[in-house]
């Protein structure tokens, strides 16, 4: 498994350089491994010195300072397909220290290795914990951390030096160093970010525990810790402090957190003549806030993005998913699941029962929250848009469900983005800061719509809302008489860090089982913008390559029985699209020539690029930005020519000159320009 050693930095230009030279040694013996710095907006010379001793690490640049936990997350998606090594900046490896950890993450059961720690004088710093509750606060508060920790009932600190001598597991260790297996952590997913410092290793190595990957001490692996700042810096102990109540509520309910707040509270009283860090614990505790401040925040207002798609079946490529997760490094969010367009009925729609089965499954989850700040609600809709006072009906009762939700999430008054045009009857009334019409598509073309009704709703959000956001230049020049100034254009992003290219090795069986030539597709099989008669005719003409579709399909997929070399894999997980579109010989889109295509940006293309892929297309507008690294068809015999060429002489630009062609186009950088666009 390749390794990545990701150390986050924040005005460490003092401490950094001997960090980096340490990995660089310790990275010596061992093969496919890189590095990652993280830095959280530093205005000294932090990167400069990392450019001059580590000018081969990758460097993830923030914008913002959003804390420890947002800088480790953004180096876990830098490095998807690795272990990761996460480091502070103040820790000092050993020569041998990786390779001895990774051999303790090798042993059963175990998805966190920590190191031994000691302080620049060589004394050993005790760094093992045990989960902590009221009662080990209460004993801390009263006898005193080293002292109520030699009983494990008393005592969150380990203190018991064989301990420290002896291989063996622990509930948590502090976030100095540890080593965490790409296993454990697509099944942990990413740290709490609300913490902004203290408590989310903790929380991060208990849930961890929580889903049966250990935390596995191992002494022979060595490192220095400088540390020293929480215990000088009376807002960092502070922080630490009421985080340790914080973490308690959220894992363990009021009640608990209730008493944790006593015992924390008592234990800063006691210490009140000991130092103004003591006073300032008690003052935060008693003038209690639910998250911290983080710097520079203010009273930022959330977001609510009615959405066009499930979050829970539907591809999370899809653009408002991935701008609204994105967003929520930022804001908290809310997204609202798709309130559909109709009512699936039979004659006008495909796989009605499954459909209508699926959208009640989602519905029974109600809300949800997948990521830190980033909320999934699936309200129960009525979708009789046909009908004015089944119209009213809806809405109202949609609105009420939402206006909850955001009553209990603290989104009083948020910016609001539509996707879905049904929506405007639901926010039309609804406190917001401002409107967004996410345009990522003319849904009034969409076959099973009640195309009448649809543009009513598309024609009063353009003349209501406060921006309208395309990602098709012909949309937006054909509306632009009633949109005029408050018409933006913001393309597609790609996340560049998950679609990075797997090795053979990675790739799945199934996709690793199919004879190559692959010719693949991965998305939704829809039935009114997938070109199935090209599909079949690419089947008839080249009988010796393998098409590969991936995605859930609305046609009958059953006509291509008949093709042994056709291979439709159904629905895959977005987190295993990467592997599976790393196995392509050549990415296609295929699509039908009509008005929704004609107004369209797939995400797809960007992925493919992303993945270093060659793409053939048949034609459509915002392809005209493509042309020197995607071949395009107009017919059906001109797309069965582009594969047999792409094929036999390979793309059009290299495959690392085509994913250097899209690293610019992230969805962050999509994101900020879009909070930019509704900041006043």
């Amino acid at each position: 498994m390749p390794l990545a050693v990701v150390v986050v930095t924040y005005h460490s230009a003092e401490v950094v350089e001997d960090c980096l030279r340490s990995v660089a040694a310790a990275l010596e013996s061992v093969p496919d491994s890189r590095v990652v710095v993280v830095d959280n907006a530093s205005t000294d010379a932090t990167l400069e010195v990392v450019a001059r001793v580590a000018p081969h690490a990758r460097v993830v640049a923030r914008a913002t300072n959003d804390g420890f936990a947002a800088g480790v997350n953004a180096g876990f998606a830098a490095a998807p397909d690795c272990d990761v090594l996460v480091l502070n900046p103040d820790v000092r490896l050993h020569r041998d220290a990786v390779v001895l950890l990774r051999a303790a993450l090798a042993l059963p059961g175990t998805g966190i290795a920590v190191p031994r720690l000691a302080g620049p004088d060589g004394a050993p710093q005790l760094s093992l914990r045990r989960a902590p509750n009221p009662v080990r606060a209460l004993g801390e508060a009263v006898l005193g951390g080293p002292r109520a920790g030699r009983s494990e009932a008393l005592g969150e600190l380990v203190v018991d030096p064989v301990r420290y001598e002896t291989a063996g597991t622990a509930d948590w260790a502090t976030g100095a160093a540890w080593l965490i297996s790409r296993e454990a952590r697509e099944a942990t997913g990413v740290l709490e970010e609300r913490y902004f410092l203290y408590s989310e290793e903790t929380e991060y190595m208990l849930r961890a525990g929580e889903r049966g990957y250990a935390v596995r001490y191992e002494p022979r692996a060595r490192a220095v810790h400088l540390g020293g700042e929480q215990s000088t810096s009376p807002v960092l102990w502070s922080m630490a402090t009421t985080n340790r109540v914080r973490m308690v509520r959220e894992r363990r309910g009021r009640v608990a957190a209730f008493a944790m707040w006593w015992a924390v509270l008592l234990n800063e009283l006691l210490r009140l003549p000991r130092g103004v860090k003591h006073r300032t614990a008690v003052r935060d505790l008693l003038r209690w806030r639910r998250w911290p401040q983080r710097p520079g925040a203010g009273d930022e207002p959330g977001w609510i993005c009615f959405s066009a798609q499930d979050w829970w079946y539907h591809n999370r490529a899809h653009s408002d998913f991935q701008l609204m997760r994105s967003m929520a490094a930022h804001r908290r969010v809310l997204v609202v699941n798709s309130i559909g367009m109709r009512m699936p009925t039979r004659g006008n729609s495909t796989h009605v029962a499954r459909r209508i089965l699926r959208k009640l499954r989602s519905v029974a989850k109600f809300v949800r929250r997948p990521l830190p700040e980033f909320y999934v609600m699936s309200p129960l809709p009525l979708p009789f848009y046909g009908s004015p006072f089944l119209r009213r009906v809806n809405a109202v009762l949609v609105r009420a469900q939402v206006r909850l939700v955001a009553a209990a999430l603290r989104l009083r008054t948020p910016v609001i983005m539509v996707t879905i045009p049904t929506a405007w009857d639901v926010v039309a009334p609804m406190r917001r800061r401002s409107l967004v019409f996410n345009r990522s598509d003319r849904h009034s073309d969409f076959p099973e719509a009640d195309r009448a009704s649809i543009e009513a709703l598309e024609e009063r959000l353009l003349a209501n809302a406060d921006h309208v956001v395309y990602v098709s230049h012909a949309l937006m020049e054909e509306e632009l008489p009633r949109t005029g100034s408050r018409a933006f254009f913001l393309d597609h992003g790609v996340d560049v860090d998950h679609f990075t290219p797997r090795p053979e090795h990675e790739w799945p069986e199934d996709v690793r089982a199919i004879p190559g030539p692959r010719i693949g597709f991965f998305g939704a099989l829809d039935d009114f913008v997938v070109d199935f008669d090209l599909i079949e005719r690419v089947a008839v003409e080249l009988p010796h390559a393998s098409l590969v579709l991936i995605g859930d399909a609305t046609h009958p997929m059953e006509r291509f029985d008949k093709y042994p070399n056709v291979h439709w894999l159904g629905f895959r997980d977005y987190g295993l699209v990467p592997a599976y579109g790393s196995a392509f010989d050549v990415a296609v889109m295929p699509w039908q020539d009509n008005d929704w295509i004609k107004r369209s940006n797939p995400i797809k293309l960007k992925e493919y690029l992303a993945l270093g892929l060659p793409v053939v297309s048949t034609d459509f507008a915002e392809l005209a930005g493509y042309t020197d690294r995607v071949r395009a068809a107009r017919s059906h015999s001109e797309f069965v020519d582009a594969l047999r060429i792409t094929l036999a002489t390979g793309p059009l630009r290299p495959p690392a000159a085509l994913r250097a062609s899209v690293q610019p186009h992230s969805w962050r950088s999509r994101t900020r320009t879009l909070l930019a666009l509704t900041t006043p």
